[in-house]
């Protein structure tokens, strides 16, 4: 009936309908690939979170390690091998490199042997021509070489060498101890050794010897080279009286020869330049504390002092520069934990800038001279110990107590210079006037302090966000307003996609071409570019009222959104008059050398690749993520929100600031978020197009170096598993961190504006 009444309303016949099966089956088979689909895209999601969090936990299983608590455990403990036996006062114990031969120096002159795993016995070495004297006292000179001071006032040299063989897949390490020709340092009156003290300098050894409570020897060798014939050494030796309230309680002389430090029983630390050993000059005097300095020592590199005291302070100094240059002066760097009695011994690693002290009552510390901290205290069995010494790997401590007894702690401190305080906070380097913030992580020598703060690098991270987006952002806000709101339809299919193009430019281009052509350009034309945003206003305004004062009839005829083809002629020309006006300028304001007037005038360095090259061109890479996503909110604002504004006499300009602005806002807000996150992370750029130098200044003129490009310049070269290498894995973490809080609060604010605007 309803074909019948079809046919005769149109007039033609209608085609019989499809069977129901057919659209029921076409129904199911969508609803299933729907179901599909979906799946996938929730699939897809959980991978991609997965991911992101797998990577997390790698990043975080590297960083752990750099916290972890430094740990000692008892390996054993070696008796004496004598009853006779008495350890020498000083550094009398000793290690080789695979700690399989320990050896101690005794009061009778004999260097005792000890196989620390005991499969075998040693021979025990003595010193040649004691005559009935006595060790006195032990000066370690580095490296497997002693000084013995002896009971008649002269100097033993002790040379421990260790032999390392193979034999059927074993190594035997074989001591070789080895005794020099004796010196004497109080010939005339053959006063005994007390404390003793030795450096190498270029010209020959120097001993420094205390042979009286205020009396010390100086003692030096010099070789002189001649012309024709073998060269010959200058011996010569001075008595050196020290003016002090108390008496001498310990030496200590660095490495160069330089510097001779002196402890007094007044807690007293003087200093005394031996740049020329003839003419000792009193350089400086501190006050430890009331307390005697009973031992002295000095860490890898002897820049910085070790003194430690009757009642068991420990405390770390340096020879410092003043803030401005001014003379030097001997100051407390850092106090560690004190010990429960008298500091007896100290010896510092042979790796790093750590060290260990032991006091009377068998106590040890390991402390860190870098960031002040006590890492590991480790009491013994001892009642008193007399020597401490650090294994050549620093994975091991050696103590030894009066009666020649050696005890052995394994140590597993991989990271000794990590702390919070050191990756973040301020130190007190050697070198420095003051604490500072610095990253350097390697140098040129073995006794290289590291420094390795991380807020320098954050610091850089936030600094080119900063000048990218001041330049990124106005520019790619109001272009995507104007794209949207004012320009013609026609010119917008045109600009907006070379816009979005842009945007897949290679970082590395970008940073090539930024810091090979970009960087010199910049140099040149400084003053023009800080006229360029006024100039170009004035003209731009120019151009405005000279466009109104043309008839409204010959205006009528060009169409509405056309008016930037008829702008750009006019923003070119304002760049080249601001460039111009920049020379000018600079020849007549800034004497000729904006560089020097910067420098003079506001003490700013100028560095070719600085912060305003970057912000330049890393700008031009985050412009066109931000103008894409905050043309897509402005136009994805409906058209009856902007008829209502016109319809209620609101012009296109206020209806774009007062309606389509705030609507959008949630949208925009988020593009600037996205192009914060894309300056963050972005490497190339900034490695190429800056200086890369870890200073922090926020002077547009200097340079930084970010987080993300030191991670690329330091990864390659830094040891698996080292201090640096997971150093960078925690400043991985930190860009990890800090893009979620940022996307994270991107959010919350996106999500507060829209509900503040969504009943536009």
């Amino acid at each position: 009936m309803a074909t019948s009444l079809e046919t005769l309303r149109t007039g033609e016949p209608v085609p019989p309908a499809r069977p129901l099966g057919v659209g029921r089956t076409r129904t199911s088979r969508r609803i299933l690939l729907d179901r599909i689909s979906s799946r996938f895209v929730v699939l897809g999601g959980i991978v991609i979170v997965a991911s992101i969090l797998a990577i997390l936990v790698v990043i975080a299983a590297e960083v752990y390690p750099l916290f972890k608590k430094p740990t000692a455990s008892l390996v054993g403990t070696y008796g004496p091998a004598t009853t006779t036996t008495v350890a020498a006062p000083g550094d009398s114990v000793g290690v080789d490199e695979y700690r399989a031969v320990a050896f101690v120096v005794t009061r009778d002159g004999v260097v005792a042997l000890a196989a620390l795993d005991g499969s075998r016995s040693l021979a025990a070495a003595t010193a040649p021509g004691l005559g009935g004297a006595t060790i006195t006292t032990v000066a370690a000179l580095g490296k497997g070489v002693y000084l013995l001071g002896t009971s008649d006032g002269r100097s033993l040299p002790l040379d421990v060498k260790f032999d390392v063989a193979f034999l059927d897949g074993k190594r035997t390490v074989t001591p070789q101890p080895e005794f020099g020709a004796p010196t004497n340092l109080d010939a005339g009156r053959k006063r005994p050794i007390l404390r003793l003290t030795s450096a190498l300098t270029g010209g020959g050894p120097l001993t420094v010897a205390q042979v009286g409570p205020t009396e010390l020897v100086v003692h030096s060798v010099v070789e002189k080279k001649a012309l024709v014939g073998p060269s010959r050494k200058e011996e010569s030796s001075m008595s050196l009286p020290i003016a002090l309230d108390g008496e001498i309680t310990s030496l200590r002389l660095d490495g160069r020869g330089e510097d001779l430090f002196i402890g007094t029983s007044r807690g007293q630390l003087i200093w005394y330049d031996m740049r020329e050993a003839q003419s000792p000059k009193r350089a400086g005097v501190a006050q430890e504390g009331n307390a005697p300095v009973t031992v002295l020592g000095l860490l890898i590199g002897d820049r910085t002092l070790v003194s430690g005291d009757g009642v068991g302070g420990v405390s770390t100094w340096q020879i410092v520069p003043g803030p401005t240059g001014g003379e030097r002066r001997l100051t407390r760097i850092h106090r560690f934990r004190g010990h429960s009695g008298p500091v007896v011994a100290v010896d510092a690693s042979k790796r790093d800038k750590g060290f260990a002290t032991a006091d009377a009552k068998g106590q040890v510390q390991i402390h860190y001279g870098t960031s002040g901290q006590t890492l590991l205290s480790i009491g013994t069995a001892a009642a008193a110990l007399r020597g401490i010494a650090f294994a050549p790997k620093s994975d091991a401590i050696l103590a030894v107590d009066g009666a020649g007894g050696v005890t052995q702690w394994q140590v597993d401190n991989p990271h000794p210079e990590v702390t919070l305080g050191t990756l973040f906070g301020k130190v007190w380097y050697e070198g420095y006037s003051e604490p500072a913030w610095v990253w350097q992580s390697t140098g040129g020598t073995d006794d290289f302090e590291a420094k390795l703060s991380l807020t320098p690098l954050v610091y850089g991270t936030l600094k080119g966000t900063f000048y990218a987006l001041l330049f990124a952002v106005p520019i790619a806000l109001l272009a995507a307003i104007y794209v949207s709101e004012f320009m013609h339809p026609t010119i917008k299919a045109y600009v907006k996609p070379v816009v979005e193009i842009m945007a897949a430019l290679p970082s590395v281009v970008l940073g090539f071409f930024a810091g090979l052509w970009l960087a010199p350009v910049v140099d040149r034309i400084v003053p023009g570019l800080f006229l360029m945003p006024v100039v170009v206003a004035l003209g731009i305004l120019v151009a405005l009222v000279g466009w109104l004062a043309v008839p409204a009839a010959i205006r009528s005829r060009f169409r509405t959104g056309t008016e930037m083809l008829m702008v750009l002629p006019v923003v070119v020309g304002s760049a080249a008059v601001a460039l111009a006006l920049g020379g000018l300028v600079e020849r007549t304001l800034l004497a000729g050398s904006y560089r020097g007037w910067l420098l003079t005038v506001l003490g700013l360095t100028y560095d070719q690749r600085n912060s305003l090259v970057v912000g330049i061109a890393m700008g031009f890479a985050v412009i066109p993520i931000i103008f894409t996503i905050a043309e897509d909110s402005l136009a994805n604002v409906p058209q009856h929100l902007r008829a209502g504004s016109l319809a209620l006499g609101a012009n296109r300009w206020q209806t774009a600031v007062r309606i389509v602005l705030p609507t959008a806002s949630p949208g925009i807000f988020s593009a600037i978020m996205i192009g914060f996150g894309r300056a963050v992370g972005e490497t190339m750029i900034v490695l190429m197009a800056t200086g890369n130098t870890p200073v922090m200044d926020w002077s547009i003129f200097n340079g930084f170096r970010a987080l993300s490009a030191n991670i690329a310049v330091e990864l390659p070269e830094a040891p698996e598993a080292g201090t640096l290498f997971r150093v960078l894995f925690l400043a991985a973490f930190l860009l990890f961190c800090l893009t979620f809080a940022v996307n994270t609060v991107a959010e919350l604010v996106r999500l507060k504006l829209r509900q503040k605007y969504r009943y536009l």
